[in-house]
């Protein structure tokens, strides 16, 4: 059956940190591969799951910088890893294949976000190209070990910003529509959504299951490195020394907090397919619905999750 999207009453919250979810959760044996993980909420995700005694593959742009992060973090395998450039995700692939077998959770960590109009080798939007096809092909080719562990899960990191865009699926790559940097975010967002809706239905006969997440408002952070001032006003948030101010704001540690809920949970057992947010199964708010904790129709939408799947195939081959 598909798991209803609606809260399930887990007891967490806004405000439970990564480490409080995974607190007696015992890891030891599994593998896990995280994009990203070096920086901001993936390096939160990667030190609690490491603590908590998984194995874990982090694919990273900049070597010498998460090499230096993860440095005092065991059970780590640092391994390049592009989402821009197909061959760098086969490479990736290819080495994490050739020395596991199984991988109990893949998650799509890494992105960017409402950077000027800039597209990919093969013509694509970036925002398009890294957050969700280098995702979808990275996902794709690990498929197989994530079959074969029996028990697994997919965790992909979405946000509230899904609410600026659905998919444009006769246009993804802004080439006959007006590039608009916080709609190619949005829409990247909304993707996330619907490729975790479309590999639940996919995988769950073979024990594979998806998720997709709002990590919540969690201010400087790698991810929005490109916003400016004015930029951060418009979201609600200011600067003043260094510090960010806002309503709702998390912390690191509580911002990794629901994928560590995503991935590990066992309050998830037998369930997939569905967006959450604070450490909770979301509920569906209507199109103009501002509750950030809460998932809009269109990203849901199982249609639409299988026609992205079909076109992602046509995009990366």
């Amino acid at each position: 059956m598909d798991t209803e999207q609606k809260p399930i009453k887990s007891g967490y919250g806004a405000q439970t940190t990564a480490e409080e979810v995974a607190a007696g959760i015992d890891l030891q044996g599994k593998l896990v591969v995280v994009t990203g993980g070096y920086a901001g909420i993936g390096l939160e995700t990667v030190r609690v799951l490491s603590k908590g005694g998984a194995a874990i593959v982090v694919g990273a742009r900049d070597m010498k910088k998460a090499g230096a992060a993860l440095a005092n973090i065991g059970n780590v395998e640092l391994l390049p890893l592009d989402l821009a450039e197909p061959d760098s995700i086969d490479r990736f692939s290819d080495r994490v294949l050739g020395a596991h077998k199984t991988i109990q959770i893949l998650i799509d960590n890494a992105g960017i976000m409402a950077i000027p109009l800039t597209r990919d080798a093969r013509g694509y939007e970036m925002q398009f190209a890294v957050n969700h096809l280098g995702h979808f092909q990275l996902t794709a080719r690990l498929w197989d070990a994530l079959k074969r562990a029996g028990r697994s899960r997919i965790v992909a990191l979405s946000s509230f910003g899904h609410r600026r865009s659905p998919v444009h699926l006769d246009d993804p790559n802004f080439e006959r529509r007006p590039y608009d940097k916080w709609m190619g975010y949005g829409q990247s967002k909304t993707a996330n959504v619907l490729f975790a809706l479309e590999a639940d239905r996919r995988g769950k006969a073979d024990g594979i299951r998806a998720f997709a997440l709002h990590p919540g408002r969690i201010p400087g952070t790698d991810l929005g490195r490109h916003m400016t001032e004015e930029d951060l006003r418009a979201v609600g948030v200011t600067r003043e020394n260094g510090v960010f101010k806002g309503p709702n704001l998390k912390t690191i540690e509580q911002g990794a907090a629901t994928t560590v809920w995503c991935a590990v949970s066992p309050q998830l057992e037998g369930k997939g397919g569905v967006y959450c947010a604070d450490c909770d199964i979301s509920a569906v708010i209507p199109d103009d619905g501002q509750d950030s904790a809460g998932v809009l129709r269109w990203a849901i939408d199982k249609t639409a999750a299988r026609a992205l799947w079909d076109l992602s195939e046509k995009l990366t081959a």
